[in-house]
């Protein structure tokens, strides 16, 4: 797989699909009955609504009304928490509509299958990592730039708690389809791009803006031979700790987040 860089392998980032499976059940004090992260709901009026609404496959294609909305909506939210609970490989339709309190004939009526509904509710995930890949600030050399930065590892971590359950079994790769982790790896890449570009086109920019300010390694605050690696490196990290929030160890996530923004600052040779 390209990625618009030549430092970025192609093969697939170590980290995310090596890690050590959440806690099963019993393991952990998260109610049972309750999703583990906030299931897709309506938008506010006005605002874009979730790209999950529209459905999986049998529903493209044509316009869904509230009725059919809510219908998915509430597939999804049943979903969820089965993919929760049980984890992906355990969960059968007949889970999903048994929590649902519907038939199988209408999850077919918007589903294709279990795959389809999770790539479904991957779409809403992988959207709103797009929105915080596009609003990557360039981190210049100052406080305005570190600040920027820790406002958006926060933003960062607003989006995997509202779709841990989905990003969890996506860094599986041995249990979803290779097309379904293929979707994955490209956001990644994304991403990892928009950091190297933030991270970078900062340095220059905070040199120029004071130039009393110490010079980036490189020597010209262009992007340097190994940025595209640094930045996979630093969003393994993000991702690994937000793994950890989510299966609720106990982080000080405050705290977490100021010392998550200072590495990735420091990996820069910003600070």
């Amino acid at each position: 797989m390209t990625t618009g860089g030549s430092q970025i392998p192609a093969g697939r980032p170590p980290g995310p699909r090596d890690a050590v499976e959440p806690p099963r059940a019993g393991a952990s004090a998260k109610p049972r009955s309750e999703p583990a992260r906030p299931a897709p709901a309506p938008r506010d009026e006005g605002r874009p609504r979730p790209p999950s609404l529209g459905g999986g496959e049998p529903a493209q294609g044509r316009a869904l009304g509230r009725q059919g909305q809510r219908t998915v909506r509430k597939l999804l939210e049943a979903g969820l928490v089965e993919f929760d609970e049980r984890g992906f490989q355990a969960v059968r339709v007949d889970d999903v509509v048994r929590r649902a309190n519907t038939s199988h004939g209408t999850f077919y009526l918007y589903f294709s299958n279990k795959d389809d509904l999770f790539k479904t509710l991957l779409r809403d995930a992988l959207d709103a990592m797009q929105v915080i890949t596009e609003d990557f600030p360039v981190v210049t050399r100052n406080e305005s730039g570190k600040t920027a930065l820790r406002h958006w590892v926060h933003r960062f971590c607003d989006v995997y708690a509202a779709h841990a359950t989905v990003i969890r079994i996506l860094s599986q790769a041995d249990v979803v389809a290779e097309e379904v982790y293929g979707d994955g790896l490209q956001m990644l890449f994304r991403l990892a791009e928009a950091i190297t570009q933030g991270m970078t086109a900062g340095a220059g920019a905070g040199a120029a803006a004071d130039p009393g300010a110490p010079q980036p390694s490189d020597g010209s605050g262009a992007r340097s031979e190994h940025a595209e690696l640094t930045a996979v490196a630093c969003l393994m990290m993000l991702e690994r700790v937000n793994y950890l929030f989510s299966v609720e160890v106990r982080l000080p996530r405050a705290e977490m987040e100021d010392r998550l923004s200072a590495i990735m600052y420091a990996a820069f040779h910003l600070a």
